[in-house]
């Protein structure tokens, strides 16, 4: 504990800048482009959000709330739920396994050319699994084959590109990119529209962007899904 009562907590020093940042920007510097790419993304059928979460058929449902890094969990316990649903006689295809990103979790929806042009390792917090320190590329973000073994398991595919061909669905917050993009491009003296346009145009395939990650958590829950905390 710091003398002045504070806590001496890294985390909580970061999101106490990016608060400031985000309180310097002013509520209409989020909201706006929030509201305009919601309108933009979301206008047809094909993109409506709702309409993503019919893909929720499974005998087994489940939505994995990831707000934040915490090392390869967020990604194992899927791997997990489906191997042990399986190893009790229910296959994936008869499961719908669901993994929200949001909040300081939304890097892993980005691809590597993001990790490394904006430190997204430092500004998240977020460690590669490997090194311990931060990460410099999204480290599940179609990993090497041997990235990830376990102790008494082995190898365990928990890419997010291995998750998606065993029929996960992934979600990513598009207030969490919004806020977190504004609060780099400050950080890095650049334009906040062009930043947030940069990270919406790197995120990985297959994942969806939704309003909000609550937004997603509920919408998922609604259809069945179990919820668990992963981050």
């Amino acid at each position: 504990m710091k003398s002045n009562g504070q806590i001496n907590n890294p985390r909580r020093q970061f999101l106490g800048s990016v608060a400031s940042g985000v309180a310097a920007l002013g509520i209409s510097t989020i909201v706006s482009p929030l509201v305009a790419h919601a309108e933009n993304h979301f206008s047809t059928n094909s993109n409506d959000p709702d309409e993503w979460f019919k893909q929720i058929k499974g005998k087994h449902r489940i939505v994995f709330d990831v707000p934040g890094p915490n090392d390869i969990f967020p990604f194992a316990w899927p791997r997990i739920f489906l191997a042990t649903n399986t190893a009790t006689g229910t296959p994936e295809k008869d499961c719908s396994v669901v993994v929200v990103l949001r909040h300081m979790a939304i890097g892993y929806a980005l691809e590597d050319r993001l990790w490394a042009k904006y430190k997204l390792g430092e500004f998240l917090k977020a460690e590669d699994p490997k090194t311990k320190k931060p990460a410099t590329r999204n480290p599940f973000s179609k990993p090497n084959k041997g990235d990830f073994n376990v102790p008494g398991v082995g190898v365990v595919p928990i890419g997010i590109n291995e998750l998606q061909d065993s029929g996960v669905l992934f979600a990513a917050c598009n207030m969490a990119i919004v806020v977190y993009s504004a609060a780099v491009a400050q950080a890095m003296n650049l334009d906040a529209e062009e930043v947030r346009k940069d990270w919406l145009s790197g995120v990985l395939p297959g994942v969806q962007v939704m309003p909000a990650g609550i937004w997603a958590l509920n919408r998922a829950q609604e259809k069945g899904c179990s919820y668990c905390f992963a981050g």
